[in-house]
């Protein structure tokens, strides 16, 4: 199972003003020392030893995520933010001829993304959409008419199909269920089951005390995933500032994957307002902190555009 990240934003970020890039080129030259200026050779070691925050970005696109599955050819994407214009425009050839689209709700920026995915237009090309919600087939359309859109969801020559989820359901090799999570307007959850490996994609959800309970239904979706891309939008002053808006802080992002025995947590869906010297601090703080108050270590890591996680 490959899990890859096209869109990790909460919502789309300002871009870096001139001002910006200047500060982290001032910062980069800080770091340097005449000797890593020799020969090409120093010079890569030195962009080498640059941390994340100078050296790359984690990227400004909302939320998307694809899974693909080994022998699989067809792809499982999680959410139509606007990483799904780079899914298509960026995923290797040849791309599948269907495509399985798992909607956690329809705030805008969980959508932005569709009108813009190019495998839509091909109608050698299968959409297959799932959600909890009832009559979502409208809800999407509304996404595409006029005066938002000059393009119409029925304009899109992919074969597209909706359907509403009641109970788990199988993709190609995959088992896949959903739970409800607390959010504005609710949210879901899903959790892909592959032989032994359990995927779970959590995103904008305000983790509370319900989400701890070692009961049956929490058990049984939660307990014991390989990886879990987990809401933890914010720190814990930001998300008491902003209580009841739908979404966590990383501190109990961590404390939620220890509760459930989950081997790796992928910090997601991160601030608008966050940079990258933020969202890198705010994952050193979560790895510190879940040796101080739990004397151990679980992998941690933050969901950056281009990045694939291997199960």
């Amino acid at each position: 199972m490959r899990i890859r990240f096209w869109g990790v934003r909460g919502s789309l970020p300002s871009p870096l003003l001139p001002s910006q890039v200047r500060e982290k080129l001032a910062d980069i030259l800080k770091l340097a020392l005449p000797e890593d200026f020799v020969d090409s050779k120093c010079r890569e070691r030195f962009t080498a030893r640059l941390p994340p925050w100078l050296f790359g970005t984690v990227g400004g696109n909302t939320s998307c995520v694809s899974v693909h599955i080994d022998g699989f050819d067809e792809t499982i994407v999680f959410d139509c933010g606007s990483g799904m214009r780079e899914l298509g425009a960026r995923e290797e050839k040849p791309r599948p001829s269907r495509y399985h689209v798992l909607l956690s709700h329809f705030h805008w920026d969980h959508l932005q993304g569709f009108p813009f995915f190019v495998p839509a237009f091909s109608p050698s090309v299968g959409i297959d959409f799932y959600s909890p919600r009832p009559d979502f087939e409208r809800d999407l359309s509304r996404l595409m008419c006029a005066p938002y859109s000059p393009v119409r969801m029925e304009d899109m020559a992919a074969k597209k199909t909706f359907n509403v989820l009641k109970a788990p359901v199988k993709i190609g090799p995959a088992g896949v269920s959903f739970k409800k999570m607390s959010h504005p307007g609710d949210a879901f959850a899903y959790k892909v089951t592959h032989g032994e490996k359990r995927f779970v994609y959590a995103t904008d959800v305000e983790l509370g005390v319900q989400d701890f309970e070692h009961n049956e239904e929490n058990t049984a979706f939660f307990g014991g995933a390989d990886v879990a891309v987990v809401d933890s939008q914010y720190t814990l002053l930001e998300a008491i500032e902003k209580y009841r808006w739908g979404h966590s802080p990383y501190s109990m992002a961590v404390e939620f994957a220890m509760n459930w025995g989950i081997r790796h947590l992928v910090l997601f869906h991160h601030d608008p307002g966050s940079d990258d010297k933020k969202l890198n601090e705010m994952l050193k703080s979560a790895r510190r902190y879940i040796r101080l108050i739990f004397g151990e270590d679980i992998e941690i890591s933050l969901a950056c555009e281009g990045t694939d996680i291997i199960l």
